[in-house]
């Protein structure tokens, strides 16, 4: 009888060892997200290029690269009456920071959509400035405290 009891008790465990022996499995490593600029302009591509270019510019020498570490999602109000549309299409979708340089009513029709994502606005001739201050709020957007 005792022989039958080793035998059942050696089966059952190597029978069962597979499913106790695997261990901890490896956590995917997830990467923080890109944060995202919302870019909310009165107008259309064509008629704010150089305003454009000027933004990328200042964003590549704060050390922000379109597509490698920050996003930039561009809505343009054409007609203008589509500003607050626009505005809180962005909301929805959770953007960092929206930047809205050169048009104070784009930076009324962002502010009035939330209160929670800051709103960076200037005119042109601030530009430089207004690109600081945006890649500081984007900083501030990618800490750890921030993320968690």
């Amino acid at each position: 009888m005792r022989r039958r009891d080793f035998i059942k008790v050696t089966i059952g465990s190597a029978a069962a060892w597979p499913l106790t022996a695997r261990g901890q499995q490896k956590m995917p490593v997830v990467q923080p997200a890109i944060p995202v600029v919302g870019y909310l302009f009165p107008g259309s591509p064509e008629t704010s290029a150089r305003i454009v270019a000027a933004f990328r510019k200042g964003l590549n020498e704060t050390g922000f690269v379109e597509n490698q570490n920050v996003a930039i999602e561009f809505r343009w109000a054409v007609p203008n009456d589509r500003l607050r549309e626009l505005a809180a299409d962005l909301v929805r979708r959770q953007v960092a920071v929206i930047a809205t340089p050169g048009s104070t009513p784009a930076a009324i029709a962002a502010k009035a959509a939330t209160t929670t994502i800051p709103v960076v606005f200037g005119i042109v001739a601030t530009l430089s400035r207004m690109v600081l201050l945006l890649a500081s709020t984007v900083l501030a957007a990618m800490s750890p405290a921030s993320i968690s």
